[in-house]
């Protein structure tokens, strides 16, 4: 039975401070919690479905079944598919693990989960596991943010900086020895530069100010002739892991 405790900790969950007073999250929609069951099952606390849901789920974890009506009251979302789960956020990998891929692609002060979740999917539709951002970026675990990339974080080695100083230090013990630093206005073009994907780390911008200062680091633009003041960044982040995947292939 779904208790008041356990519905008072899913409202909590909506915001940041409840996020990290327990530690959990919550993962809304059909292809979002299966996503995170086949992935990370370990991490799943509990399921919530709809007595309307009909869909097949495989979890080990508790599910509780709700009236449509309550079910609601729950949901982040109005037109709900039915189902929700509540997970624990996943630490941290360590810092000591070596890291096996041959770029990184970064966010600094990335502000929409809708731009955060599309590049987490696409992160990992281009065959990577790593991704890097800013503290003042925007929560990975909130549930727009998964919601938008459909659980794909959990699957993911996301690594919070607390600016991009720190975060080019830590990739110089990794060895990732250049930092490219996006600029819609100048720079190396993104489809030429030689050594863009080696060892290498990619930063993309926020939407209100775009990529901050970082001493020496590289500009690299996506080139555009028809003269656009910029692309968002969910959009100029599949520019760049695209090229990446064009040039192994």
């Amino acid at each position: 039975m779904l208790t008041r405790k356990h519905k008072s900790l899913i409202r909590s969950l909506y915001t940041r401070h409840g996020r990290k007073k327990s530690g959990c999250c919550v993962c809304e929609g059909l292809r979002a919690v299966r996503e995170l069951c086949e992935r990370r099952s370990e991490l799943v606390d509990f399921v919530v479905i709809s007595d309307q849901f009909n869909e097949e789920i495989t979890t080990a974890a508790p599910v509780y079944c709700l009236p449509e009506r309550e079910f609601a009251e729950l949901a982040g979302t109005v037109n709900s598919q039915g189902i929700l789960a509540v997970a624990r956020v996943p630490a941290e990998p360590g810092r000591e693990a070596e890291i096996g891929q041959p770029f990184i692609l970064a966010l600094d002060a990335l502000g929409d989960p809708g731009n955060f979740g599309t590049i987490c999917r696409t992160v990992k539709a281009a065959g990577l596991s790593e991704l890097w951002y800013t503290r003042h970026s925007i929560d990975p675990f909130g549930d727009k943010a998964v919601r938008s990339a459909l659980g794909a974080q959990f699957s993911l080695n996301l690594r919070c900086f607390a600016d991009l100083a720190e975060m080019r230090q830590f990739g110089l013990i990794k060895g990732f020895d250049k930092v490219f630093l996006t600029d819609p206005h100048g720079g190396e073009s993104c489809f030429t530069a030689p050594d863009l994907f080696e060892k290498s780390i990619v930063v993309i911008g926020g939407e209100a100010n775009g990529v901050g200062f970082l001493a020496e680091s590289r500009k690299v633009m996506i080139p555009m002739p028809g003269k656009f003041e910029s692309l968002n960044a969910a959009q100029a982040a599949t520019i760049f892991l695209f090229e990446y995947v064009r040039r192994i292939s």
